[in-house]
């Protein structure tokens, strides 16, 4: 006989709250002007992001964990995690005496398996996604009959990421549109189960990564469907399958899943860094990159959950570099000048005049393309945006130069 899948509630939501005082911060609510001017409504970031652990995962965790029995807790706990909920586990298990296990995939951000150990939890490397990982978790738990606490999908961890909704209801009563990162479905889940029942106007809108988005397809088959791969830089949200918790949830009080691209992810951790002074990992920035790729689908005001800021430095400077491309703001081309002495000369003057940074240079003397008198001069430069990368383009062409864009 098959279960009954758990439903969670407003009241769940709200006695979550209470055990979750002096626990979990109450994260602040700021307002973004830059995203606002973009919008044309009103955006506001709600900053998990500086939530205890660097993320949201400490309030579904900690909940699960302080309502196990006596005898679960002397037999410890285990957990699957790319990071943050292992970083949720570990505290939690801290605070409440409680031995503590994380499972997390190869290649997992250092730091974030760094604050795990530091928090005091055993760290176990395996599989290459959380999927995986959660399958070495669940062998664990039999063989050793410790608890295991989901990322997602149970009534306790749904409840308690669900006051971060609260708060948003609190925060920001005026809202029309909030805007959750999701992977398995907690956060948003929860979020729209406490959204909804305070505030039932609202639209409640999950975002997943395009290259890990496993809900379109689940939702449009009425059950959790398994993808058989995942390709995105937002390891924080990068589930395979849905849980059954959340999902019912999802079914019942989220209006709408979106995707958004690589690109659209990057664009939203630099424009987050640079005009919000926010410090977001890929997946914490899903919300904001929904609304740099479709800026007028939301109505506003429009809340953007940042759920997490646990980013390893390496992929944060990969990753400026990535969104400083797909802004515009780094150019490369391939110009066709003519050898001769000065030829190069003239182009990098050319380049100064028109505000470029020249990065790097290099020749290219034979190619099919190219006549006797001429050789192809291959630049990265570094420009202000589009709009400048457009008019240096332009300047190029005035001048007689070949000009490709790489």
């Amino acid at each position: 006989m098959v279960s009954a899948v758990p439903v969670v509630g407003i009241d769940d939501v709200r006695a979550a709250a209470e055990a979750l005082a002096g626990v979990a911060v109450r994260t602040p609510m700021e307002e973004s002007r830059w995203l606002a001017d973009l919008v044309g409504a009103p955006v506001l970031l709600k900053c998990e992001n500086l939530q205890r652990t660097g993320s949201f995962k400490i309030r579904g965790a900690y909940l699960r964990m302080a309502r196990l029995s006596p005898e679960e807790r002397a037999a410890g706990v285990v957990a699957a995690s790319a990071g943050n909920h292992a970083q949720g586990v570990a505290l939690a298990a801290r605070l409440l005496g409680i031995r503590a296990c994380v499972f997390m995939p190869e290649g997992a951000p250092i730091p974030k398996e760094k604050a795990t150990r530091g928090y005091g939890a055993e760290v176990v490397f395996a599989g290459r996604y959380v999927d995986e990982s959660l399958v070495a978790a669940r062998e664990h738990a039999a063989r050793t009959g410790a608890v295991l606490i989901h990322p997602f999908d149970h009534a306790d961890i749904v409840a308690g990421q669900g006051t971060c909704g609260l708060e948003i209801v609190e925060q920001a009563p005026e809202a029309a549109t909030v805007l959750v990162p999701t992977g398995g479905g907690g956060l948003v889940a929860g979020v729209a189960v406490a959204v909804k029942a305070l505030r039932p106007d609202v639209r409640v809108v999950g975002v997943q990564a395009e290259g890990a988005a496993a809900f379109p397809a689940s939702l449009r088959s009425g059950v959790p469907v398994a993808l058989e791969h995942m390709e995105t830089m937002a390891d924080g949200i990068a589930v395979g399958c849905p849980g059954e918790v959340p999902f019912a949830a999802i079914q019942g009080a989220v209006d709408d899943i979106v995707t958004v691209s690589e690109e659209g992810l990057s664009r939203a951790l630099l424009g987050l860094l640079e005009r919000a002074k926010m410090v977001v990992e890929p997946a914490g920035a899903a919300a904001v990159a929904a609304l740099l790729e479709h800026p007028g689908a939301y109505e506003g005001p429009v809340v953007a959950v940042l759920s997490g800021g646990n980013i390893d430095p390496l992929l944060m400077g990969r990753v400026i570099r990535h969104g400083l491309a797909a802004a515009g703001r780094y150019l490369f081309l391939r110009v066709t000048v003519v050898d001769s002495p000065g030829g190069l000369a003239s182009l990098l003057a050319e380049l100064a005049g028109a505000g470029a940074n020249v990065l790097d240079v290099a020749h290219e003397r034979i190619s099919p393309s190219l006549r006797l008198d001429e050789v192809q001069v291959r630049v990265q430069l570094e420009t202000r945006g589009a709009a400048h990368a457009e008019a240096l383009l332009a300047r190029l062409g005035e001048q007689g130069h070949r000009v490709e864009v790489a």
